[in-house]
């Protein structure tokens, strides 16, 4: 008689898009050396990575956004629409970079520096892998504050799915919950505050991105700035 051995988790798929090779290089070698990632492929620049994405199915995407080609922004749009499993997260030497705040409206679930330590780097790919959008929350809380106070103006991008009035499908609680998605809370963090159990504010999430018409936590935080719900410093 045998038994079967218990099967492990499988690791979280990773493609790397970036110009640089040595970004390329160190970030793989950073990230293979964790046990639960691998690293499935690398792209030079946007046109690769949509090609890349479409033949490895790799669960992250780390995607530089100034490239050659096709930029990491168009690519970021291409892979989001084809391919609702793949999650992008998105490389910057800079914190407030317009670029990004575009990315995240194209769909991108979050931004890393490329100055990230090996452990925030692997810490990035597994939030956004378990859907935990919002990476480095004040950080990303000043980039979607300061850029959609500038975004229509500056022509970043179209308008997200859904106009302010669809706020009015929101229940009081579910206002209250994307509040905190925008604030950078966690959902263990919106349950403590409201006093509810976590499972719960899952539910409350995924409602709220249904009523919504949005894709991921990002872009809840997004629209909240932009229709005001919340203000900076709010």
């Amino acid at each position: 008689m045998t038994t079967d051995a218990p099967s492990l988790p499988s690791p979280i798929r990773v493609l790397i898009a970036d110009d640089q090779v040595m970004v390329r290089e160190g970030f793989s070698v950073l990230l293979n050396a964790q046990p639960d990632i691998e690293v499935v492929g690398e792209a030079v620049d946007g046109r690769q990575a949509i090609a890349q994405v479409a033949a490895l199915h790799p669960d992250v995407v780390l995607m530089d956004i100034r490239m050659p080609e096709v930029n990491g922004l168009e690519a970021t749009r291409e892979i989001v629409a084809a391919d609702a499993d793949a999650k992008v997260l998105v490389l910057t030497t800079f914190d407030l970079d317009e670029y990004v705040y575009q990315a995240l409206r194209a769909g991108a679930s979050g931004f890393l520096l490329k100055d990230a330590s090996a452990r925030q780097l692997g810490d990035a790919v597994r939030v956004v892998a378990a859907g935990e959008a919002l990476l480095a929350p004040t950080v990303t809380k000043r980039l979607i504050s300061t850029f959609s106070r500038i975004g229509e103006a500056a022509g970043f991008g179209g308008p997200l799915p859904s106009p302010r009035g669809r706020l009015a499908e929101l229940t009081e609680r579910e206002n209250e919950v994307l509040v905190l998605v925008a604030q950078g809370c966690s959902n263990a963090e919106i349950a403590e505050r409201l006093i509810v159990a976590e499972s719960t504010v899952k539910t409350h999430v995924s409602r709220i991105l249904v009523k919504l018409g949005l894709r991921d936590r990002t872009q809840a935080a997004v629209f909240a700035y932009e229709v005001r719900l919340v203000t900076p410093g709010g």
